[in-house]
Parts: C-alpha cells; sequence; structure tokens
C-alpha cells in the first residue's frame, strides 16, 4: 500500500499584479509513493480572457511563462539547489535543476508529465501528473507552487503560496512554503 501525502492549497495574487479578472487560484497536490507528484490547478475567474496557448503536442519548451502556465519548485531545507518545472495548458512543458538560487541551471532529465485541461464556466482546471526524481531521499521536502496568469489584453498576474518582499520571485526560497513527507510504502 503506498502511503501518500496530500495538501489542498490556494495561491495568492502578489501586490504588484494586477489579478485580471481572476478571483483564486486553488491546488490539491499529491505527493505519491516514488517521486510521483499530482497537482490540480482550479482557476477561477474570467477564464475567456485569459491567454492561453493553443494544444500543442506535449513538448519540452522553454519560455512557457509568456502565457499563462502553471509551475512547480521542489528543494529541501537541506542545501540550495532545487529544481522547476513548468507546465502549459497547451501540453507543453519545462523542466530545470539549478544548483543555487538562481545558479548552475541546466535542463533536468524529466519523464515526460501528463497535462490535462478542462473548462466548465468560470473554472478552468489543469492537472499535472509528473515523476520528481529523489523524493524518497529527502527528510525535509519542500514545494512552490505557482502561477502565471497572462490576459489577451497583456496583463500578467504572478500568483504563488507565499511570496518575499520586494517583487515576484517563484525562485526565493520563502516561495517554498509547502512541505510535503515523502514517505515509502509499508
Amino acid at each position: 500500500m503506498a502511503n501518500i501525502s496530500m495538501t489542498e492549497v490556494s495561491l495568492m495574487c502578489h501586490r504588484q499584479s494586477d489579478a485580471g479578472g481572476i478571483a483564486a487560484i486553488d491546488v490539491t497536490a499529491t505527493l505519491g509513493q516514488g517521486g510521483e507528484f499530482k497537482l490540480v490547478y482550479r482557476v477561477t475567474g474570467a477564464i475567456e480572457a485569459l491567454k492561453i496557448a493553443d494544444p500543442a503536442i506535449p513538448d519540452r519548451v522553454d519560455g512557457l511563462w509568456k502565457n499563462t502556465c502553471f509551475e512547480l519548485f521542489v528543494g529541501n531545507s537541506e542545501d540550495k539547489s532545487y529544481l522547476e518545472y513548468n507546465f502549459a495548458p497547451s501540453g507543453q512543458w519545462a523542466a530545470y535543476q539549478f544548483s543555487g538560487y538562481r545558479a548552475g541551471m541546466a535542463q533536468l532529465e524529466a519523464r515526460t508529465p501528463i497535462v490535462s485541461v478542462a473548462q466548465s464556466g468560470d473554472v478552468l482546471t489543469v492537472s499535472v501528473t509528473l515523476y520528481v526524481p529523489d523524493t524518497e531521499r529527502y527528510a525535509d521536502l519542500c514545494a512552490g507552487i505557482s502561477a502565471v496568469v497572462a490576459t489577451k489584453s497583456e496583463k500578467i498576474s504572478y500568483w504563488a503560496l507565499a511570496h518575499p518582499a520586494g517583487s515576484p520571485d517563484f525562485h526565493h526560497k520563502d516561495c517554498f512554503a509547502l512541505k510535503l513527507e515523502a514517505r515509502s510504502g509499508a
């Protein structure tokens, strides 16, 4: 039987951002055995106003933050290295590893995540299943869950569990506000 850690959280719009008609972004995050991570982002509000790339082949693509995209940062308190994942409603994705704060960026060898999208009225749901390597070895796993929301009128808002002082910065450790317990199956 696999043990899991599941958390439901609400993202906050950065105080310097215009929410662009978005009322809320809620996320369910589930970390399962072996590093399987499931994220369900639920965006509520003026969905028709969002700038969303058209569906595409689920390839690795840089620069996804130029349109609406969803992000996951994973690290721990034991060292300064961390991982970054980006997911677009188009199905495209990106994965990077860093040796320290915005330092030593390299492409992360990663399995292609599964991204699915549904819209019902004023709710856009983006579900992601991915594998995050080495989660079992960390006693203190922390995650930053965030979103970049772009509108057709060229407004961009930045949403995260927590924001550092100053400008939006998802790479800052203050954003890694979710503690998840990675556990082995019994």
